[in-house]
């Protein structure tokens, strides 16, 4: 996916680059597969902000993506690559024999006109094919991981990444994710091969805080910068230190450099390696 730099004809389009879409094959959605997501900007059911920095946005329709891919041992064709307004990977439109579309996370270099499969056996291992994590060689890069067999893909979905399979040992696969932690998955849980579409996407320059509010971003405030009665870091005359040991978030706790992970979690059993 390549990169297109803007001319500077304008402050707005100065140091500002965008996606080119030559990758995309069809630009209008499948109709059956859309639904319009309500907006809450940050609010609760009372109209009181619980998330900090979100507004309404460009208005999109939420593409239902099949993370299941529960259609085992029926090959589908790719018909089209599409944009996702919700997800920075692209979408692949796929139809199975019978008629049936879905939607489904496309892998880098996966082409209309190709056949994937999902399948709890042992299938060829190319990018958009589909099995449980014992059937996969040691050292692929897989995506869309599940954590229980038979659920859905949860891990590794962003625009680029990818994880490693290194080891199968015990009942359990041994994957490395792209934070740098390795972590056990059962090894009956599937994973699609290959590495997320769309890798050239954190090579895109934002330029202008009016892009991110149509991403539903509003800006963000330093703390230091508000009085105290709103931040911890407030108050002080000119540029004072923050005055304090440590940083804090809004609420007073702990900020920068705190884990925040639960003592003892159910799952601490299975990370091998922390993340860096």
């Amino acid at each position: 996916m390549p990169i297109r730099i803007l001319k500077p004809t304008s402050s707005g389009r100065r140091n500002i680059s965008v996606d080119a879409f030559e990758d995309i094959t069809k630009h209008e959605p499948e109709k059956s597969l859309t639904v319009m997501l309500p907006t809450h900007a940050g609010r609760n059911i009372q109209g009181k902000v619980t998330v900090r920095h979100r507004v309404g946005g460009a208005k999109r329709y939420y593409r239902l993506i099949d993370f299941k891919q529960d259609r085992y041992d029926l090959p589908a064709v790719v018909e089209a690559i599409e944009y996702d307004p919700y997800r920075s990977a692209r979408i692949a439109l796929i139809k199975y024999a019978d008629g049936e579309r879905r939607y489904i996370v496309a892998p880098n270099g996966l082409k209309v006109g190709a056949a994937v499969i999902s399948s709890r056996k042992p299938v060829e291992p190319k990018p958009g094919n589909r099995m449980p994590l014992k059937y996969i060689p040691v050292g692929q890069p897989i995506f869309s991981i599940e954590l229980e067999p038979a659920t859905r893909g949860i891990l590794v979905r962003s625009a680029g990444e990818s994880a490693v399979l290194l080891a199968l040992e015990n009942g359990y696969a041994q994957v490395q994710l792209p934070s740098g932690e390795v972590r056990k998955v059962s090894q009956d849980a599937s994973a699609t091969l290959g590495q997320v579409s769309n890798p050239d996407r954190r090579l895109i320059r934002w330029g202008k805080a009016g892009r991110m509010r149509h991403k539903g971003r509003r800006p963000t405030v330093r703390g230091k910068a508000m009085n105290p009665v709103d931040h911890p870091h407030g108050g002080g005359e000119g540029h004072n230190p923050i005055g304090l040991t440590r940083p804090k978030t809004p609420w007073g706790k702990p900020a920068l450099g705190v884990k925040t992970r639960k003592r003892e979690k159910w799952s601490d059993s299975l990370i091998i390696k922390r993340r860096r």
